[in-house]
């Protein structure tokens, strides 16, 4: 008798011990804030109670305040929302770069502030920083999930501050502040940069894409502004960091800090041959293409039909998700 009524007192404090198993009751909606207020003080927190695999998108509300943590969406947080307060207040920031993580020749790719491995995770009004300086390489967003968005954020660093990683990903910037020094946009994801704005930071390269051969797009910067820190005044617009690199820019303003030629091969290879870089209809100081590299192209007006949000990020792959659904993060 004695020892049933230890089970049944067991099993009823289980019920309020693990609410979640029992009745079924996982949150959608969260909010971060480092004074008490919200659910969880900390992002990483906020993340890793998030249902794995969700049935429905899960949202974490993130309000002002400087987050120094290394963030990380890792497969099984897929349709994960990220949402700050605002772009200017709500930072995510760390301070790693190569010499720091002492990781051998592949240190790069673990100096991220942000990394993202899942699918359809959307991001809005964040900055994310990698705060360690002119010190070498040292990457703010690390991206390798498919069909990951982000609208009206800041990614500011020097060197690598953008890494768009994965093979088979598509990513989709819009109304974004990029900024940084060398190859600062760099990777071989298939991505679309929609009225965002670019600052170089020192005379360098903008991109430094690696396109997996077999690939019709590669980066894609539609009506973008190309702008520059004071005394910057040779820039490249890219460089192919592997053979195929693809990279157009359409309808963007193109600073005078953008070097005539416009763009440049990588030193002491023959990546040239294979890569595609293009223009079309770009305007400002920068975009005189009379003196442009002689293997680069000025495209016409139906060849630059075919660089649509639709045709780039539905294309190449057999996932055939609506780019409309998951740009905006309603998928």
């Amino acid at each position: 008798m004695r020892l049933r009524i230890y089970l049944i007192s067991f099993l009823s404090l289980s019920v309020f011990l693990i609410p979640d198993i029992v009745n079924g009751q996982d949150k959608y909606e969260m909010t971060v804030a480092q004074d008490g207020t919200g659910d969880f003080i900390k992002i990483q927190e906020a993340i890793d109670a998030s249902k794995a695999f969700p049935d429905q998108r899960v949202i974490i509300h993130v309000r002002n305040g400087v987050y120094r943590e290394k963030v990380v969406v890792p497969s099984c947080n897929n349709r994960l929302s990220i949402i700050g307060e605002s772009v200017e207040k709500t930072i995510i920031t760390y301070d790693d770069y190569f010499n720091k993580i002492n990781r051998g020749r592949n240190s790069t790719f673990f100096t991220y502030s942000m990394l993202v491995e899942a699918d359809d995770f959307y991001a809005e009004n964040l900055t994310i920083e990698n705060s360690a300086g002119p010190v070498g390489q040292g990457v703010a967003l690390h991206v390798t999930g498919d069909r990951c968005a982000f609208n009206n954020c800041r990614i500011l660093g020097n060197q690598d501050t953008l890494y768009t990683g994965g093979l088979n990903s598509r990513q989709y910037f819009k109304d974004c502040y990029i900024e940084g020094t060398t190859d600062f946009i760099f990777g071989a994801a298939t991505v679309f940069f929609d009225n965002c704005r670019i600052c170089s930071k020192a005379n360098s390269f903008i991109t430094a894409a690696s396109t997996p051969d077999g690939r019709t797009f590669g980066y894609v910067f539609m009506n973008c502004r190309l702008i520059s820190k004071e005394g910057v005044q040779k820039v490249f617009l890219g460089r192919p960091w592997r053979d195929y690199a693809k990279v157009v820019f359409l309808k963007c303003e193109l600073g005078a800090h953008i070097v005539p030629e416009g763009w440049s091969n990588w030193q002491g290879t023959s990546r040239d041959k294979t890569a595609y870089f293009a223009e079309f209809e770009n305007y400002g100081p920068g975009a005189d293409y009379s003196h442009r590299a002689e293997w680069s192209h000025q495209i016409k007006k139906e060849q630059a039909a075919i660089y649509t949000i639709v045709k780039i990020l539905s294309s190449d792959l057999s996932d055939k998700t609506p780019a409309d659904k998951w740009i905006t993060g309603k998928n």
